[in-house]
């Protein structure tokens, strides 16, 4: 039988979690933010209040990662605590939904920025999303260590970029300056809804568990710092962006990156913004084409998905056909939906309900297993009470401010019952 090689050291899994959060969400929603809490502090005070949010769900995530390192991640911890159905759901939304959406939109973002340099119609840009996307997915085919260099290569490209407008913002802004006229926002929970799309993606460092080399120590510690230093580095950049344009014009930019790094240095920061965001979609896409196959392989090993998706490719030990598989039904979606805003409008209101789930699954196993000897949950049980709290909440409003959206995020996801049932028959 070929098993998954254990190739992945502590350095790869905090790349895949950091690298998994900072796609383009933080060139595109810190206007969204500003809009909705219109100060400089309100601002601040919610990227730091995501980071917060952000590390509490690491710690308690680390938890079930370090009791059960398997590749899957989530889906194993959920159906250990709750049972096939929960897990397969949990697998059958990033199929349907979750991940491939996610990889379809940051495909299509890639797209966009290279026709910055080179001007593309949208049926032009549709296929280079496509032509990325085969070439993410031959990358991971090949090889694990490859796929991470890679993922790896393009979230340190990503970081620098981000640093270089932390250091102009720093060196040349001249202050946090307030709109010239007091504005009403929409409120932090408004506010948030960007937020945590921003930090999303962290978690997907727990997929790729069956390939770490020390799995029980380095996937909870790859996840925990991996949320730090997105929370330094989401923050440090709305102070950049606060110092380099004044509130107004943040609130009124659709690409605060390149305004903030223009108004520093001129034209050219456009052109550099431009593949910077460019290569930080890429990079996300191919790690979520890294780690998410990992679950269609487990559901597949527990006889819930499609048998051949088990097996292991004879040469390169890596789930090719889930790759395959995965990036199939992206192509659809890029196909069928082709915008960015279409494709991520109902994904977080069905990531989220996983994620409260997998923060109470941890009561759940220590209810079942007794307090674990190695690592545990500092503030247990507060920290996962918050966290889950902040799920339940955010939920609430997603329905609330965008129901069509999660009415039908709801809907895939309860088409996964009968599917369900009918894999288990069959």
């Amino acid at each position: 039988m070929v098993e998954f090689a254990r190739r992945l050291t502590l350095l790869d899994l905090v790349l895949i979690g950091a690298g998994g959060a900072i796609g383009s969400g933080i060139f595109r929603t810190p206007s969204q933010v500003a809009a909705a809490v219109p100060t400089p502090g309100g601002m601040l005070l919610a990227w730091t209040i995501g980071g917060v949010v952000t590390l509490a769900g690491a710690l308690t995530f680390a938890e079930l990662g370090a009791i059960m390192p398997r590749a899957g991640g989530q889906y194993v911890w959920l159906s250990e605590a709750y049972g096939g159905l929960v897990g397969f759901l949990h697998g059958w939304a990033y199929f349907v939904v979750v991940v491939t959406g996610a990889i379809a939109a940051l495909a299509i973002v890639f797209a966009e920025y290279v026709g910055y340099f080179v001007p593309m119609g949208p049926w032009a840009t549709r296929g280079l999303a496509i032509g990325a996307l085969v070439v993410l997915a031959a990358v991971n085919i090949v090889g694990v260590r490859l796929a991470a260099a890679v993922g790896g290569l393009l979230t340190v490209v990503k970081l620098v970029a981000l640093a270089g407008i932390i250091g102009l913002g720093l060196a040349l802004g001249h202050g946090a300056r307030a709109a010239a006229a007091p504005a009403e926002g929409a409120g932090m929970g408004a506010a948030m809804i960007g937020v945590l799309w921003s930090y999303g993606g962290w978690q997907h460092a727990s997929f790729a568990a069956g390939e770490a080399k020390r799995a029980g120590r380095d996937v909870p510690l790859g996840m925990i710092l991996g949320t730090a230093i997105i929370t330094l580095v989401y923050v440090l950049a709305t102070v950049a962006y606060l110092r380099l344009l004044p509130l107004d014009v943040l609130i009124a930019s659709p690409h605060v990156a390149s305004d903030a790094v223009q108004a520093a240095i001129g034209p050219a920061g456009g052109s550099i913004v431009a593949a910077a965001i460019a290569a930080s979609a890429l990079g996300t896409a191919g790690i979520f084409t890294l780690t998410a196959p990992r679950v269609y392989w487990a559901m597949a090993d527990r006889g819930l998905f499609f048998k051949g998706v088990a097996d292991l490719h004879a040469t390169w030990r890596t789930p090719a056909r889930a790759i395959v598989l995965q990036t199939a039904w992206a192509i659809v979606l890029v196909l069928a939906w082709g915008t960015f805003e279409s494709l991520v409008s109902y994904v977080l209101f069905v990531d989220w309900i996983f994620f409260g789930l997998t923060a109470a699954a941890v009561f759940v196993m220590r209810r079942r297993l007794g307090r674990p000897e190695g690592y545990r949950v500092p503030g247990y049980p507060v920290v996962p009470l918050v966290f889950i709290g902040v799920a339940v909440w955010f939920l609430a409003s997603t329905l609330r401010a965008q129901p069509v959206q999660a009415v039908a995020g709801a809907v895939l996801l309860g088409i996964g019952v009968p599917v369900y049932r009918l894999w288990k028959r069959g």
